[in-house]
């Protein structure tokens, strides 16, 4: 396969400020073709980004019937995620399905099992995966240096920081507020470093005690409380079947003087480690030896290190996507996220929503 042909469903932010620009940059992809319900967000796509020739549509379907697209990124609210990955998977595309992987597990399941009767590729976009220094990380773990990690805190929290364009307020397209959100990106860094999918019991609590507020500050502009329909912050406790524990904090608004969005925190039986500096890039290893304690913090601004082979360095969303096409081109090179792990984060943030609606613990088989 020389050229890699893309097609598009959803030109709205994330494929604006992630997908498109991240995908222009690859030499042997093409993007032919723009789907959006406001046909002037693909046109404007296509204006862009587009390969000579490309098309415009409003209707994915009229996409999906084109024999000559490979790939297709799904880049629609939460709702659409699953039947559209579903459609394209049987329309014969490798499928880039955003974040999250659907609104609830039974969704995500369809999502797997498309994939497995077609013998389509399917991966899901969290690119926080590849910042460099989870990749670092990684590799850190890998070499046994943490040894065995029993605690892990996963914290994707905002003093203030609501979205209030699209559809993010509206539990019924979106399927949750800040924890599928934003929390979904910090529980997926955390299993994947900890190479850890065997959830045993699911203990969460969701609130909305300041979505209600008038004129509230946001960097964003004050939300609109009749819109706000989702969580504005939401907790979970996570017990894994080999008795690891991990604790996820969620928030778009909390008052709080922490800003711990996309921040883990790991504790293994020989060292422990962090991403919770102010700097971008903030990576410190903790441990003992020769009866003292120590701190690292690699240098991970020195440039030029290819965590994986054949990623190099870059944006994350870069990385992501370079890693994406390499797969499509050649089957020998990693994918990007497994679906199996994504419809596990899935399933974890559908327990905790559950959990906190019941007030019970949901346990898994």
């Amino acid at each position: 396969m020389d050229k890699v042909r893309i097609g598009l469903i959803g030109c709205g932010g994330i494929a604006n400020g992630k997908h498109m620009p991240a995908l222009s940059k690859l030499p042997h992809v093409e993007m032919v073709a723009f789907c959006d319900l406001i046909e002037e967000r693909a046109q404007k796509a296509a204006k862009e980004y587009g390969a000579e020739g490309a098309q415009v549509y409003t209707d994915y379907k009229q996409l999906l019937d084109r024999k000559d697209i490979d790939v297709v990124h799904v880049l629609t609210p939460n709702k659409q995620h699953s039947f559209i990955t579903v459609h394209a998977l049987e329309a014969g595309k490798h499928v880039m399905c955003e974040k999250p992987m659907a609104i609830n597990s039974a969704e995500a399941k369809k999502m797997l099992d498309a994939a497995k009767r077609t013998g389509k590729k399917l991966t899901i976009g969290y690119q926080n995966r590849f910042r460099p220094e989870c990749m670092y990380l990684k590799k850190v773990i890998e070499a046994g240096e943490l040894g065995d990690i029993y605690f892990a805190r996963a914290y994707a929290v905002r003093r203030r920081g609501v979205p209030t364009w699209g559809v993010f307020l509206d539990a019924e397209n979106q399927g949750g507020g800040p924890l599928i959100d934003i929390g979904t990106h910090a529980l997926d860094m955390t299993l994947w470093e900890m190479d850890n999918y065997e959830p045993q019991m699911v203990v969460g609590s969701t609130y909305r005690k300041l979505a209600d507020t008038e004129n509230a500050a946001n960097p964003w502009g004050p939300w609109d409380p009749k819109k706000f329909t989702v969580e504005d912050s939401a907790f979970g406790f996570v017990k894994m079947k080999n008795g690891a524990t991990i604790s996820l904090d969620a928030s778009w608004a909390l008052n709080t003087l922490r800003h711990d969005d996309g921040k883990i925190l790991l504790c293994g039986d020989k060292a422990g480690a962090d991403i919770l500096g102010d700097r971008p890039n903030t990576l410190r290893i903790n441990g003992e030896k020769f009866s003292k304690l120590y701190t690292l913090t690699p240098d991970l601004a020195a440039g030029g290190v290819a965590f994986f082979e054949g990623t190099g360095s870059g944006k994350s969303e870069d990385v992501e996507a370079r890693m994406w096409i390499d797969h499509i081109m050649d089957d020998s090179k990693p994918l990007v996220t497994k679906p199996e792990q994504a419809y596990v984060v899935t399933q974890i943030l559908e327990a905790i929503y559950t959990s906190a609606s019941t007030g019970k613990p949901v346990y898994f088989d």
